[in-house]
């Protein structure tokens, strides 16, 4: 009862002090957010209530990482490092993919605009609201099948994820949703938009894309389409681990994803392929990190951690 008393207590004040320091540091660079104290009770109650959802929590931290860096990106634009790309990435999209109709060339975006229905309305309503639940999914399956794989995901999830983040400040990009609606000038206080995803919305009669499109993080991070990325991460890892007919899903969700990226106006095909991009390079990357005696040292830790 005593050892119990004395975990108990020292893990209140892990996550007591692991939280504090996050709102504070989440006050003074982006201001408080509802979310972040949802986050906070999700993490304490998942680490606080028994050993195993303590373990899955910190598996898990690699995507509540993400996710905060992710969200820190408000504290600092893109467009503020670098110029943002607007007419020049359009007329590429044009020069590479245009489609001719009429004697008049259009992006496959301004295609979908103008061709656009309510069954690939939903379809891709459907496959773009897969981008982060599949993932999440498919590691917390691997996290209670195959801990060591789990890990491998996970952080190649992450390592992809700086990898974009990185293309961000590099090469910041207005999505085609942009041009269609505010032209080739730039605003950096331009608001996240749902584009064609509003259409599912209007079709359902609900509000889930505004509600996501309206936190977004940075609207001139449309190179590369990190969407993209994800579903083709888990496709590799389904084929590698000879999942069976789920493969065929996974295949489903990742070109579903691919083109409702295009379909929807949020993305050009050069940034879905700059995406699939990410995704190959970090894939590569992570396999020789894997060979590295630090990388394993630090496996064998979080395998201790989680075990």
């Amino acid at each position: 009862m005593n050892n119990y008393r004395s975990d108990l207590r020292k893990n209140v004040i892990v996550s007591g002090l692991i939280s504090a320091a996050y709102l504070l540091l989440s006050f003074w660079l982006i201001g408080f957010k509802s979310d972040q104290l949802v986050l906070v009770a999700i993490f304490n109650i998942l680490f606080l209530v028994s050993g195993v959802t303590r373990k899955f929590i910190v598996g898990f931290s690699v995507f509540i990482i993400f996710w905060i860096l992710f969200d820190y990106m408000k504290a600092f634009p893109n467009y503020r490092f670098n110029t943002v790309h607007i007419g020049s990435l359009y007329e590429a999209e044009k020069s590479l993919f245009g489609i001719m109709i009429g004697g008049k060339v259009y992006t496959p975006n301004e295609y979908w605009v103008i061709n656009n229905n309510s069954f690939l309305d939903v379809f891709s309503g459907f496959a773009y609201l897969c981008w982060i639940p599949v993932p999440l999914v498919f590691a917390g399956r691997l996290f209670f099948k195959d801990r060591k794989r789990f890990f491998y995901f996970s952080l190649s999830f992450l390592l992809i994820n700086l990898i974009g983040f990185i293309g961000y400040y590099v090469y910041p990009a207005a999505p085609p949703w942009y041009v269609q609606q505010y032209g080739f000038t730039f605003n950096p206080s331009t608001p996240g938009n749902t584009a064609g995803l509003a259409r599912f919305d209007k079709f359902f009669n609900v509000s889930v894309f505004s509600g996501l499109y309206s936190k977004s993080s940075n609207v001139f991070a449309a190179m590369p389409s990190l969407h993209s990325a994800y579903p083709t991460l888990v496709l590799y890892y389904g084929l590698k681990g000879r999942m069976g007919l789920i493969n065929i899903f996974f295949a489903v969700v990742t070109a579903g994803i691919w083109f409702a990226a295009v379909y929807s106006s949020h993305h050009y095909v050069l940034d879905v392929m700059a995406g699939i991009s990410c995704a190959v390079l970090g894939i590569v990357l992570f396999h020789y990190m894997q060979a590295t005696r630090w990388f394993q040292q630090f496996l064998s830790h979080l395998m201790r951690l989680t075990a």
